[in-house]
């Protein structure tokens, strides 16, 4: 009799702590906003990374173009609208990448901060932006919010180790079919399908491999080389990583819960 009652105290002694845990994952109100680059190369690996989120209990809203949002559709995941000072018709509206770029840091810094002013009242204040990395304005929006802001790399490390390689002199562009195999330290070698456009072309993006925004890219190419690396060496998926991300959330969530019942 001691111990079918003991079995029968223990067994919904775990299904209630279980109930806790999922429940406590349910009131947990984290809100990351993750902004993508308006391209499907750059779209589709953020919105991933955002379901990867929900799927971890945490509020993820995807924010895009005017031109972009109906294209976006996922279970569990946000998607609300920004401008890039063309609405109607998106990059192609814009006379070239530099006057698109412009217009987008100009417009989409304003939208997105009246974004998260939409959030500020509500059950899900927005206290992270992740954003896609050639929109490095996002981070100044976060600092205006006193949010945190994390840059999404959605380059390959490959690339990062390419750019590396270009930093440091030991790549000299364009490169060219005759100097085929590309050999990159760490990497099998690569042939000339093998290589990104911009290596083989770089004239056609001048916004990448020319001028302040080129100097950014490579002067950090190493940095993300090696943070590539780390993230793969620590033994865990990028499933230890995002759960890492969520409950560094968490903790901020109670430490600021806790000071503003102080």
């Amino acid at each position: 009799m001691k111990y079918e009652h003991t079995k029968q105290y223990q067994r919904p002694k775990k299904k209630k702590e279980k109930k806790e845990k999922m429940g406590y994952q349910k009131e947990q109100k984290s809100h990351v906003i993750v902004l993508p680059y308006p391209s499907q190369g750059h779209i589709n690996p953020l919105l991933q990374f955002a379901k990867r989120l929900a799927s971890k209990g945490v509020k993820a809203t995807i924010a895009t173009t005017h031109y972009t949002v109906n294209s976006i559709s996922a279970l569990n995941v946000g998607v609300e609208a920004i401008s890039d000072g063309f609405d109607t018709g998106g990059f192609a509206e814009a006379k070239s990448e530099d006057l698109f770029l412009k217009s987008f840091k100009t417009n989409g810094s304003r939208t997105l901060y009246e974004l998260i002013q939409k959030y500020q009242n509500s059950d899900f204040p927005v206290n992270c932006i992740v954003y896609d990395s050639f929109l490095p304005w996002a981070l100044d929006v976060s600092k205006q919010h006193s949010i945190y802001g994390a840059p999404f790399f959605t380059n390959s490390a490959t690339v990062s180790g390419i750019f590396s390689q270009i930093h440091l002199g030991l790549v000299s562009l364009p490169v060219k079919q005759e100097d085929m195999p590309l050999l990159i330290h760490g990497f099998s070698p690569l042939n000339f399908p093998d290589l990104p456009s911009f290596l083989k072309f770089p004239e056609r993006y001048p916004n990448v491999m020319e001028g302040k925004r080129s100097q950014e890219i490579k002067k950090n190419s190493i940095k993300w080389r090696e943070k590539a690396k780390a993230a793969v060496n620590e033994g865990g998926s990028s499933d230890n990583c995002i759960n890492e991300f969520v409950e560094f959330l968490i903790r901020s969530d109670r430490k600021k819960s806790l000071n503003g019942h102080n």
